[in-house]
């Protein structure tokens, strides 16, 4: 395929990242008619399909086939328990990434469109507010720049943290340990943590703060730690590791756990609590996604960055007006739906003048746990702060399909504002959440009311069908559509 764009802007645009949000940026440029570079430091497709989302779902996915296994006696199966074998599933996981590259033909889509697209350029740095260069001394200059160079697995800030391994080692792993520490409870250490559960690791979180998931609604945090220590992973919360250190084969953390006569200091480190060590065959760090700046040479272009990304403006700009962030690296939503989208609107803002902007209302996310969790507009305490609100919790245990599939442990909460009846945030853990909270999604995008959710009339047997039974209990509360109470709502009690 060869597509041609006439050339209607005087302008160069440089692009540096050819992740999400590098390959949307400069596609978007040309389809606007202006001269696009894209700088990429290893293969086109970044982190989402390379190390991301395509090899860690494939993963996920090899992970559940062998936890299904324990669930086969239920439904009058017979048959020995699967074997992992490392080499193969991450040789599934590998063949799944190059699929996606190669399915979407990234590199020559790129240069079909009229991208210039330097691949394999390694470390760039700005030596001027307009221009960029490589280690072999070639050199980019334009008008407008880009950044897109996405996030990294960030490292351990303690004594021997060269003894743990991240989320991107994982394909480089030969064997499975027999037992493995996590540090750090948010999504990314969730997923490994549950992810090596299932192919039978057993399983130690460590995290420092007060729930797993600390940005997921309560509800999920706690279903999903229950969920978790009935698996056998053991859950630490509160729980500040402290050093690494080799002991035989092994690595020993030391962690200090915060009680009540304990206190947190300023930096977040437990002061006075009790100290105590354990010793894993692996340990994973997963404790953010700082931005990829390193070796960008900001300061030359007078670009600002804290230690973990580079703030940007509504419209996406950097302090440096011609300079622009999109994607993980300005550390707004970090995820691939809004990568696309931010690159999208950079490209606009830079080409045309600042009036474009990202809209972060909805931001429906979903994880590769077992069990899964999605989430999309505000938590309960956050929709409280700022809102009369009311809540329902839809339990699968009260519809069909979660039981008939032997998962009806898990739910579907919604959350109103009870002046308008919009839908504030929505809340799933269980099955299929990560395709559930897209319904949800959709719904608050279309700035539907809880009444108009509440009559949908959702396939049946289905999960989805729990978020209509929210709408209606919530719409029952509300004293609105007159929804009666049909028995799937009704509790054992009845």
């Amino acid at each position: 395929m060869h597509i041609r764009r006439v050339i209607i802007v005087a302008m160069r645009l440089l692009v540096v990242g050819g992740g999400t949000a590098g390959i949307a940026a400069a596609l978007q440029a040309r389809e606007l008619g202006v001269q696009v570079t894209l700088l990429e430091a290893d293969e086109v497709g970044g982190t989402t399909l390379n190390r991301g989302p395509a090899p860690v779902r494939t993963l996920a996915r090899a992970a559940r086939l062998a936890r299904d296994w324990s669930s086969w006696a239920g439904f009058g199966l017979r048959g020995p328990a699967p074997v992992p074998d490392l080499p193969a599933v991450l040789a599934r996981s590998a063949e799944v990434a190059r699929y996606a590259r190669e399915a979407k033909q990234l590199a020559s889509y790129l240069c079909d469109y009229g991208v210039d697209l330097e691949e394999h350029a390694g470390q760039v740095a700005f030596t001027d507010p307009y221009t960029l260069h490589d280690d072999h001394g070639r050199t980019w200059t334009a008008d407008r720049i880009i950044l897109a160079v996405g996030g990294r697995a960030g490292p351990l800030p303690v004594p021997g943290a060269e003894l743990a391994i991240t989320y991107n080692d994982i394909p480089s792993l030969t064997g499975l340990p027999s037992d493995a520490a996590v540090v750090g409870g948010a999504d990314t250490g969730c997923q490994i943590a549950s992810i090596l559960s299932d192919f039978g690791v057993k399983v130690t979180v460590f995290e420092a703060g007060a729930s797993l998931i600390t940005t997921a609604d309560p509800a999920v945090s706690a279903g999903l730690t229950q969920a978790f220590r009935d698996q056998g992973i053991a859950v630490r919360t509160q729980a500040w590791v402290t050093g690494l250190e080799r002991r035989g084969s092994r690595v020993a953390v030391t962690y200090t756990t915060k009680s009540a006569e304990n206190g947190v200091s300023a930096g977040g480190r437990v002061e006075g609590g009790a100290q105590d060590s354990a010793a894993f065959d692996a340990v994973f760090a997963a404790i953010g996604w700082p931005a990829n700046i390193a070796g960008l040479a900001l300061e030359k272009a007078g670009v600002q960055a804290t230690r973990t990304a580079i703030p940007a403006d509504p419209h996406l700009r950097t302090n440096v007006p011609h300079i622009f962030a999109a994607g993980d690296v300005n550390g707004h939503a970090k995820l691939v739906q809004f990568a696309r989208a931010e690159g999208r609107i950079a490209a606009r803002n830079a080409i045309s003048g600042p009036h474009d902007q990202v809209s972060y209302r909805v931001v429906p996310s979903g994880s590769f746990t077992d069990p899964e969790y999605g989430q999309v507009g505000l938590t309960e305490p956050d929709a409280a702060r700022g809102h009369d609100i009311v809540t329902a919790t839809a339990d699968y245990h009260h519809l069909l399909r979660p039981v008939a599939d032997g998962r009806p442990h898990g739910f579907c909460k919604l959350i109103a504002d009870r002046a308008d009846h919009t839908i504030l945030g929505g809340h799933v853990l269980g099955e299929y959440s990560a395709e559930i909270i897209q319904v949800i999604a959709t719904a608050m995008i279309a700035n539907l009311t809880v009444e108009q959710v509440a009559a949908i009339p959702f396939s049946f047997p289905t999960f989805t069908e729990a978020v209509g039974m929210a709408a209606q209990m919530i719409c029952r509360e509300l004293g609105v559509g007159q929804f009666p109470q049909v028995w799937s709502t009704l509790g054992p009690e009845h």
